[in-house]
Order: C-alpha cells, then structure tokens, then sequence
C-alpha cells in the first residue's frame, strides 16, 4: 500500500465518528475522501478487520464518506462557526475610571 502525504492542518469545518466494531474496511470512504482525512487502521476489530480511523483536523463536512459506506457506519457533523460576541458595555471607560478613583470617607 502507497504511502499517504498528511493532509495540511487547518480549522476544521466537520467531524466524523465511525462505528469502528461494525467497520469492515471497504475503504470506499477513504478512496471518497477529497481531503485524504480517512485510512485504515493497523488494528482490527472484534470482527478481525481492519477498519477506518479519522483525522477530523482536515475535515471539512462534505459527507462523500458516509455516502458511499455501505454499512452506514460513518455519522459526519457539521461544526457552526463561532460568531463573536461584544460582551464589553459600551460604558466601560467610565466605570473603570470611577472604579480607579479614590473615594473620600466622611469622618
């Protein structure tokens, strides 16, 4: 078998599970696989195949994997994009200066 070049690492956009005791190691998915993020494990199930294990770090959700998989072993999940929230009031300087400023005590 051909060595694979590592994919490059980048924010992931998907991330796979595989059911890898009912894997049969068709290896569909991984010749389905643009971004090369499926091989086959060194290691065999209680079955005694090898099956697919997963780098999600180069996933990017486009489901070709779980299409192809015959046995339906393959769950791929989309991941939301994180959206920035302000979180700062937008009195924030004056508070803090009111915080910084020595207060007088009456005697």
């Amino acid at each position: 078998m051909e060595a694979r070049p590592t994919p490059a690492i980048r924010k992931p956009r998907g991330r796979v599970e595989i059911d890898i005791q009912k894997c049969k190691g068709c290896e569909l998915c991984t010749d389905a696989c643009k971004k090369e993020t499926l091989v086959l494990s060194d290691a065999i199930n209680i079955k005694g195949y090898h099956y697919v294990i997963v780098n999600n770090d180069a996933c990017n959700a486009c489901l070709d994997c779980a299409l192809v998989c015959p046995d339906a072993v393959i769950t791929v999940y989309k991941l939301q994009k994180s959206k920035k929230v302000n979180i700062t009031p937008p009195d924030i300087k004056e508070q803090l200066r009111a915080a910084a400023t020595p207060k007088t005590v009456p005697v």
